[in-house]
């Protein structure tokens, strides 16, 4: 019967694998156990963040040498997830995710399953080929965690590659126009896509609602467990899905909720409560202890209102609005659990309604 192992490691920087290293080192886990990584590193989270590639080098260096494998082969095989920005409070960390047999135990557990997409050409990204492309591996990545019924899925976390002035220049030689010559917007089209993707896998969104024409637009179109992080370092999607699953074993449960808006602490607590914490208040030390990971997106309002009060997320020229999102979030979030060791992505494109997104929380609800 399959376990599924999370560790949560505090990092010094993108590159410091001393914490991994260790875990490893202990026998807590094996480097051929571990199936995905989520990270937290500390740049700007836009076009030029190259923290998230100078983590993602750092992990596969350091696996390979345990896996006795090339970097590139630990790519294939192990989901590398680096969201970067950790504005406000955020604290770096990495999220390390495993399988291993374990005991039968008739129960229901956390369960995790991952997958891979096929490349994408520079002028597919942000359109339906990266939108049917995530969906077909999103149901891969569910049935290998014997996910069968999308209700039990809580959490789907994607990385999507975006444009360089580069990809550009190499699909208009071939005669083909991308989805936007602005690199940075062309992030929320990739991250809309994945997106969209993942909400069709999970039927919260209806096939012939789909287009072109709708990624990026269509904010009434979103899934409510949908999470999408675009970075420099791929051009393909990465997919790690999380649920509750029966037939595997271990200590962990995931709940996951929708933050209506930025300051949905209730949503928070909602989740918290299905997994058996208190509902009210921010959690003790020792309850704070149990939460191994909380998982949320972050997305200004386009209306640039919070309640009805004005936010200037969207008007500040120095800051990027995501990354004020991120803050804003983050600390919402940290005040529910107590931490701030929290995986707060920005850029919530088709991921919750306008101004909120899908919340999630991985905690110990057993021995």
């Amino acid at each position: 019967m399959p376990e599924c192992l999370v560790f949560r490691v505090p990092t010094a920087g993108p590159a410091d694998m001393a914490g991994l290293s260790d875990l490893i080192a202990s026998g807590a886990v094996r480097a051929d156990e571990i199936v995905a990584i989520f990270g937290k590193t500390e740049g700007n989270g836009c076009v030029n963040d190259f923290t998230r590639q100078l983590a993602v080098m750092a992990l596969e260096t350091l696996l390979a040498g345990h896996l006795g494998c090339t970097p590139a082969e630990v790519g294939a095989r192990v989901a590398l997830v680096m969201s970067g920005g950790t504005e406000g409070g955020l604290s770096p960390h990495l999220l390390v995710l495993a399988r291993r047999d374990g005991p039968a135990t008739g129960s229901t557990a956390l369960a995790v399953g991952t997958a891979h997409t096929r490349s994408f050409r520079p002028e597919e990204i942000g359109r339906m080929a990266q939108v049917e492309a995530t969906a077909a591996a999103v149901r891969r990545a569910m049935a290998q965690a014997g996910l069968g019924d999308p209700a039990d899925v809580h959490f789907v976390q994607v990385k999507c590659p975006l444009l360089t002035s580069d990809r550009i220049a190499e699909a208009a030689a071939r005669g083909h126009a991308v989805v936007t010559h602005d690199t940075y917007a062309s992030m929320g089209f990739s991250r809309g896509a994945s997106a969209l993707g993942i909400g069709l896998a999970l039927g919260e969104i209806a096939a012939e609602d789909l287009s072109d024409a709708a990624i990026g637009r269509r904010r009434d179109l979103f899934s409510g467990r949908a999470s999408a992080s675009a970075g420099i370092e791929l051009m393909h999607n990465e997919i790690i899905v999380l649920g509750n699953a029966r037939g595997w074993s271990g200590p962990h449960a995931i709940a996951h909720r929708v933050m209506r808006d930025g300051i949905d602490f209730f949503a928070i607590q909602a989740a918290l409560a299905e997994l058996g914490f208190p509902s009210t208040g921010q959690l003790s030390p020792e309850a704070g202890a149990r939460v191994t990971a909380l998982l949320a997106k972050a997305e200004p309002s386009h209306d640039g209102r919070i309640r009805g009060a004005r936010h200037i997320m969207n008007d500040d020229s120095d800051i990027n609005a995501t990354r004020h999102a991120r803050a804003l979030v983050g600390g919402v979030a940290a005040a529910a659990i107590g931490r701030t060791d929290l995986y707060v992505s920005g850029g919530a494109e088709h991921q919750g309604p306008d101004g909120g997104g899908p919340v999630a929380i991985i905690a110990r609800v057993r021995d």
